[in-house]
């Protein structure tokens, strides 16, 4: 019954009137998704389906932690940490932090809640955390006609002297390419097509060609991609994707830690490692209050 209250209740409007997290927390939406589809979350059970879809319509930053879903959901807390978790298991969510530059030069270390509609396994996963970027699923549809394709074939329309043919256009897509991957956009490649052009244009295609090939903006440098930790849904503790499986770590699957014959560790050493958790969860405070 709360199942089907929640899917005739809440979606898809629910979604302007949901809470938002203090800056920089809430849902984070996977990159590279497909489509939204009617059976997204057909492969999971009603209750698990109904919250899945119902955090996939909510906007970035939105919050999704388990007491805040439990005020505008038909589920208890106790209720929505089990559905969370399995969304986790079924590939849906991850939990972690994010380390950030903030913009007095510092740092911070930055709580997460990545959420992908697509259902994603343990390497998809890996790969996002170290900033890989995923490739495109395969069975995604595709267009037959490149953005940089119809880029030029539109140029016409709005400049008729730089009519192309179909040609034309595919044999210079590649060079507009270029443009998109320095961080050009279509407004930029259009000014720098159109703008002063001579009268007549005797050669459509070998204007296009010069302008494209010699006015190509600098490449950019390539930004360096957040350091992102996982973490245990159960626990919390962090660990390499590897090591959490599903998002839970070893402990709480139940998992016996190897026997470990060695030395006792060095007093210095077991105090190094006691003050850093202390300034691991004096941040951890810092960053779950409210600013």
């Amino acid at each position: 019954m709360a199942d089907a209250q929640l899917s005739a209740a809440f979606l898809p409007a629910h979604a302007l009137s949901h809470p938002m997290a203090n800056p920089g927390y809430g849902k984070r939406s996977a990159p590279d998704q497909r489509p939204r589809t009617a059976t997204d979350f057909a492969h999971l059970p009603p209750r698990e389906a109904a919250i899945a879809a119902y955090i996939d319509r909510l906007s970035d930053g939105a919050d999704i932690s388990v007491k805040t879903l439990a005020k505008v959901l038909p589920y208890g807390q106790c209720a929505l940490r089990t559905a969370l978790n399995r969304l986790q298991q079924a590939g849906h969510l991850r939990r972690g932090r994010e380390h950030l530059a903030a913009s007095d030069g510092g740092s911070r270390w930055i709580t997460r809640s990545w959420f992908s509609r697509t259902s994603r396994d343990d390497d998809w996963w890996a790969a996002f955390t170290r900033g890989d970027v995923p490739d495109e699923p395969p069975d995604r549809p595709r267009s037959t006609r490149s953005r940089a394709h119809i880029l030029l074939a539109a140029l016409g329309r709005e400049t008729p002297a730089l009519s192309l043919s179909e040609a034309e256009c595919t044999r210079l897509a590649p060079l507009v390419t270029d443009w998109y991957a320095r961080g050009a956009t279509d407004a930029d490649v259009t000014r720098a097509l159109t703008n002063g052009l001579p009268t007549p244009v005797h050669h459509p295609a070998g204007l296009i060609h010069n302008r494209l090939t010699t006015k190509l903006p600098p490449e950019k440098p390539t930004p360096r991609p957040p350091l992102r930790v996982l973490e245990c849904a159960k626990c919390g503790v962090p660990g390499r994707p590897e090591a959490l499986p599903g998002g839970t770590c070893g402990a709480c699957r139940g998992e016996r830690a190897p026997d470990r014959l060695s030395a006792p560790l060095p007093a210095s050493a077991i105090h190094t490692h006691a003050a850093a958790i202390r300034a691991e969860m004096a941040q951890r405070r810092q960053e779950r209050t409210p600013s």
